[in-house]
């Protein structure tokens, strides 16, 4: 192993730039080349390459989104595209690939272990927290912090004007970070796609609030839900059964990736960074750098993207006694 490849992949997530910081200077801690691949794999059947060294990655450890860029490629999901991929990394002369980025990120790290036994190390960089084998997933914390600090704001709003608010995170198909935040902001309900709450239950419980005196409430709602079709058609349907309620939608969206990443964000990026690049040194491949307990986990990639995430729904309850 002597050069040491590294691209990021798919939707960005705060902390991919430590990992990455990490990647480059771990090979020059062990006398290994780094080449940086510039949009995803999209840039790697384009050639799109330059060689990272200690400086090439200074001062990027606090700065969100991916120094090195992403994009997603339809092109690489053909067998030519992945041809073109892999006669790259051949060209460039590299050994072994850090891949940064999310389950189809992985998927396609994948092909390229199982087509031409490229070694290939992932590291999980997504909001959503929905990989298996990792209790965090690069980006994640700093996603729950941004989105509760908005949530806090739009609290002051529903105050002032006595409004119910329907506040959409990101989580088409998990809810850790509905879940989460809505927990630490103290939301009424939280509206999650693994636990269907149902219309008329959630109706009930703003009858409830409206009763107890409550004269504004905030609702945290993953985007994968399905209480309604959409959140705005919710607000519709609740301002119809319940017309005493003033409903406004907030949809805090792509913000959540963006920012500064958390200090757990930089210190997690840093040690999966180290990590990789040492699996990749001693002969690993076809595994995810995830973390449990506090301690750095290694996952087959297959299993980290075809496992199943628990949601933990015993938080659910505690929000609920929380609210009543």
């Amino acid at each position: 192993m002597k050069n040491i490849g590294v691209l990021t992949s798919g939707g960005d997530s705060p902390g991919m730039n430590s990992a990455i910081r990490a990647v480059a200077r771990t090979c020059a801690h062990y006398n290994l080349k780094c080449t940086g691949i510039i949009r995803g794999y999209q840039g790697l059947i384009e050639n799109d390459t330059k060689v990272l060294y200690t400086r090439s990655v200074r001062g990027i450890i606090n700065r969100g989104g991916t120094f090195l860029y992403s994009a997603r490629s339809d092109e690489f999901k053909t067998e030519q595209g992945r041809k073109s991929a892999y006669d790259n990394l051949i060209k460039n002369n590299i050994d072994g690939l850090v891949v940064i980025g999310g389950d189809g990120s992985f998927t396609g790290g994948l092909k390229l272990i199982q087509e031409y036994d490229f070694p290939v190390i992932g590291i999980p960089g997504t909001i959503d927290n929905d990989l298996f084998g990792t209790s965090h997933t690069l980006g994640y914390d700093t996603a729950l912090n941004t989105a509760t600090e908005a949530i806090d704001k739009i609290r002051d709003t529903a105050i002032s004007h006595h409004r119910l608010f329907l506040v959409e995170v990101m989580g088409r198909d998990a809810g850790f970070i509905a879940l989460n935040t809505g927990l630490a902001i103290g939301a009424q309900e939280i509206l999650i796609p693994e636990v269907n709450m149902s219309l008329d239950n959630l109706i009930d419980s703003l009858k409830r609030s409206k009763n107890a005196g409550k004269t504004s409430t905030i609702i945290v709602v993953a985007e994968g839900d399905k209480t309604g079709n959409n959140v705005f058609q919710l607000a519709d349907t609740i301002e119809t059964k319940l017309p005493k309620y003033e409903v406004r939608v907030s949809v805090l969206g792509h913000m959540q990736r963006g920012g500064s990443p958390s200090c757990f964000d930089r210190v997690l990026g840093t040690q999966m960074g180290i990590t990789s690049v040492e699996s990749l040194v001693n002969n690993e491949k076809g595994l995810m750098i995830g973390i449990s307990n506090g301690k750095i986990a290694k996952t087959d990639l297959s299993k980290a993207i075809k496992g199943k995430t628990k949601i933990n729904k015993e938080l659910l309850r505690m929000s609920r006694i929380m609210n009543t």
